[in-house]
């Protein structure tokens, strides 16, 4: 006998058949999708001798989503594949990241004092377990990162940080409107260790960047996007 699948694994299942069965409709046609794009200040926290000469570096949070609410669900229940149908219908809500090439998060910090740093996370997969539903959205997080940043400092040796890692966090969205949302949260990325100055491994964990902490604040915009496939 199967085990009974949790909503998370439901959610992941559909999301994933979706974004198989879209792109592979037999005939061209037109359809609407809403889609929900972010964006807004980020503060990083890069725990260790970098957060001990400069506690935050700031950027810019990013997200592009297709939001596939129950209504959009329940008018198209013929691109869901039908093993999946009465799953969809207890779900309030599947999220697909349209493209790998879009970056989570930009770093972008001058040098105003004596480090300054710039670079960019990708999140290739990642996995959200909601806890409330709309207008006050609250989840639960977890995902794989790969992060390339290059730091510059009069006080510490120059680094090109290149590591993947895997983060966790929560988040909360407000709905203001249809159109219009806010949300903030946090996420702690845990990487493989890397000395500063090289690309290898600290002597000590602490002598490196393995944490880096992020705060953030987006606006987002919800749209519908038509395309034909």
């Amino acid at each position: 006998m199967s085990p009974r699948p949790t909503p998370l694994l439901l959610a992941l299942a559909l999301a994933l058949a979706l974004a198989l069965l879209l792109p592979t409709a037999a005939s061209a046609q037109r359809f609407t999708v809403p889609v929900d794009v972010g964006v807004g200040p980020a503060a990083f926290a890069f725990f260790g001798p970098v957060f001990e000469d400069q506690p935050l570096h700031t950027g810019l949070k990013l997200s592009v989503e297709a939001v596939l609410d129950k209504d959009w669900l329940k008018k198209n229940q013929r691109r869901v594949p039908a093993k999946y149908r009465k799953y969809a219908q207890r779900l309030d809500e599947v999220r697909i990241s349209p493209s790998l090439l879009i970056p989570d998060a930009l770093i972008l910090s001058p040098k105003l004092r004596d480090t300054g740093m710039y670079g960019a996370t990708w999140k290739p997969l990642s996995l959200g377990l909601p806890l409330t539903s709309s207008p006050a959205r609250l989840s639960l997080g977890a995902g794989l990162l790969l992060t390339y940043a290059y730091l510059h400092s009069d006080t510490l040796p120059d680094t090109h940080f290149v590591r993947p890692g895997a983060e966790v966090g929560v988040d909360l969205e407000l709905q203001l409107s249809k159109r219009f949302l806010v949300s903030l949260g946090w996420e702690s990325a845990f990487y493989v260790p890397q000395e500063l100055g090289g690309l290898g491994l600290p002597g000590r964990l602490r002598d490196g960047i393995f944490h880096v902490g992020q705060a953030y604040l987006q606006l987002h915009l919800r749209f519908p996007y038509t395309a034909r496939l």
